[in-house]
C-alpha cells in the first residue's frame, strides 16, 4: 500500500518542481522589461527557483505560500543588488507578481479540481480503473498548462500596459499601484482558507463557491491591469503636456530671436540711412587734416558695425542670433565656443527647423558640458553629397545611461512640472525634438560619447 502511495506521489512532486520552474521563468519575463541590467531579472528568477524548490524539497509538508514568499523576497533582493536604483518599482514588481502568481494559481486549481472530479466519475473511468493514474498525470499537465497560460496572460497585459518602464516610481505611485495587489492577497487568503475548510469537512467541491472564487481571482487580475493602464494613461497625458510646455517655451525663445533679427535689420537700415552723413563727416575731417580725429571716428564706426553684425556669420540672420547668444552664454561660463556652422542657403531646409536643432543641441551642450579649463563646445556643418550634416561636440567625462527603446541618453530633470515626486526620468525632450525635425527631412541623429567628448550628429537630406 505504501509502495502504491509513493507511486502516486511521484507525479505530484514532479509537478510541484515544474511549477516552480514555470513561475521562475514567468518572473523573468515580468521583471526583465523593467530592468536596464537584465542580470537582476535573470539571477532573481534563478534564486526564486532555487530557494522555493529547496524549501519544498527539504522541508516536509512545507507551506507553498511561505516557500514562494521567501523565494520572492530573495528575487527582490537580487534585483536591488543588480541595479541600485528605483527601489519603489522593484517593490511594485515583487508584490504584483506575488499576487498574480497566487491569483492565477487559484484559477488553475479550481479548473483542475473540477476537471479531475468530472472525468474521474465518468462511466468510462469507472469501467477502466487502471487508467486513473494516467488520468492523474494528464490532469496535472493540464493544470501546469493552465497555470502558465493564466500567469503569462496577466504578465503580458501588465508589461504592455506599463509604458514608462524606466521612469522613476514615486512613493505615492507605489502606494496606489500595490493596493490592489495587497487587497487581492488578503482576499485570496480568506477565500482559500474557507474553500479548503469546506472541502476538508464535506469531502466534495462546492460549485457556486468555486465559481465565485474563480471570478474573484479573475476580477482582481483584471483590476490590477486596468489600474496600471489608467495610471500610465494619466502619466502619458502629463508627459505630453510637459513636452508641449517645453516646446512652447522653445517657440517663445525662437520668436525672441526673430525679434532680435528684426531689431538688427532696423539698426542696419538706420545705419545705412546715416551712412552718407558718416562718410561726409570722415571726408571733412580728412580735408581739414584732422587725421587723428578721423581715425578715432572711423574706429567708433567700425566698432558699431561689428557690435551690430556680431562675430558669427553663418549665412542666415536667425541662426546668427542663436549662435551669437549661445556663444555669449558659453563665455560667461568660461567655456570655449568654436563655430564653423554655415546655413545651407541654396536648399529648401527651413530656417525655423534649423533653429530648433541649434537651440536644443546647444542648450543641452551648455547644461551638460564638463567644467574646467579645457571645457569647450564646437559646432560644425558640412555637405556630403545630398546630405547636410551638423555636428555639435562638447567636453564630457560623465557616464550616460541609454534608453533601450529610443536609443537616446536618459537624463534626470529636477522638479519638472507634472512629476508628483518632484523628479522625472526622461530621455531628453530636446533630443526628441531634434530627431523629429531630422525625420522631417528623411534624416536622423547619431550620438556618441567617448574620449571625453559628447558628440551629436544630425543628418538632413537636401533632396
Amino acid at each position: 500500500m505504501m509502495h502504491l502511495e509513493s507511486y502516486w506521489a511521484v507525479p505530484g512532486s514532479i509537478a510541484v518542481v515544474i511549477d516552480v520552474f514555470i513561475m521562475a521563468y514567468c518572473f523573468y519575463c515580468f521583471a526583465a522589461p523593467f530592468a536596464q541590467d537584465k542580470r537582476g531579472a535573470r539571477y532573481g528568477g534563478i534564486l526564486y527557483c532555487l530557494v522555493t524548490s529547496a524549501i519544498i524539497v527539504f522541508q516536509d509538508k512545507a507551506d507553498l505560500y511561505i516557500a514562494y514568499s521567501v523565494g520572492m523576497i530573495g528575487a527582490f533582493l537580487v534585483m536591488c543588488w543588480a541595479e541600485r536604483r528605483n527601489y519603489e518599482q522593484k517593490i511594485f514588481l515583487a508584490v504584483t507578481f506575488f499576487a498574480l502568481e497566487w491569483l492565477t494559481r487559484s484559477m488553475a486549481d479550481i479548473l483542475y479540481d473540477h476537471f479531475y472530479d468530472f472525468t474521474s466519475k465518468t462511466d468510462f473511468m469507472k469501467g477502466h480503473p487502471e487508467l486513473y493514474f494516467a488520468l492523474y498525470v494528464v490532469v496535472l499537465l493540464y493544470y501546469l498548462l493552465l497555470k502558465f497560460v493564466f500567469a503569462m496572460t496577466g504578465i503580458v497585459c501588465i508589461v504592455k500596459a506599463y509604458t514608462y518602464k524606466y521612469a522613476k516610481m514615486a512613493k505615492r505611485e507605489l502606494l496606489m499601484l500595490v493596493i490592489p495587489s495587497f487587497a487581492a492577497i488578503i482576499g485570496y487568503e480568506a477565500m482559500r482558507y474557507y474553500r479548503a475548510f469546506y472541502i476538508w469537512e464535506t469531502g466534495k467541491l462546492q460549485d457556486i463557491y468555486d465559481l465565485l472564487f474563480f471570478m474573484f481571482c479573475a476580477v482582481f487580475v483584471i483590476m490590477i491591469v486596468v489600474i496600471i493602464m489608467l495610471y500610465q494613461s494619466i502619466k502619458a497625458t502629463q508627459e505630453e503636456k510637459l513636452q508641449n510646455e517645453l516646446f512652447a517655451t522653445q517657440m517663445d525663445s525662437i520668436r525672441q530671436h526673430i525679434v532680435q533679427v528684426e531689431s538688427l535689420y532696423r539698426d542696419i537700415h538706420s545705419l545705412k540711412h546715416d551712412m552718407g552723413n558718416h562718410i561726409m563727416t570722415l571726408e571733412r575731417l580728412y580735408e581739414e587734416k584732422e587725421t587723428a580725429e578721423a581715425k578715432a571716428y572711423s574706429s567708433q564706426l567700425k566698432a558699431a558695425l561689428a557690435e551690430m553684425a556680431g562675430e558669427i556669420k553663418s549665412g542666415n540672420p536667425v541662426t546668427d542670433v542663436i549662435l551669437q547668444e549661445m556663444m555669449g552664454e558659453a563665455k560667461k561660463k568660461g567655456i570655449c565656443f568654436r563655430s564653423a556652422f554655415y546655413y545651407p542657403t541654396d536648399s529648401k531646409i527651413n530656417a525655423f527647423d534649423i533653429s530648433i536643432i541649434l537651440h536644443n543641441a546647444l542648450q543641452n551642450a551648455l547644461e551638460n558640458v564638463d567644467g574646467g579649463e579645457s571645457s569647450y563646445i564646437s559646432i560644425l556643418s558640412y555637405r556630403k553629397r545630398n546630405a547636410y550634416m551638423i555636428e555639435i561636440k562638447n567636453s564630457y567625462t560623465g557616464t550616460i545611461q541609454w534608453h533601450p527603446e529610443t536609443g537616446l541618453p536618459m537624463t534626470s530633470k529636477e522638479k519638472m512640472p507634472g512629476s508628483q515626486s518632484g523628479y522625472m526620468q526622461t530621455h531628453g525632450y530636446g533630443l526628441s525634438n531634434i530627431r523629429r525635425v531630422a525625420k522631417k527631412y528623411a534624416g536622423d541623429i547619431d550620438i556618441t560619447a567617448k574620449d571625453g567628448a559628447f558628440c551629436l550628429s544630425v543628418m538632413l537630406l537636401l533632396a
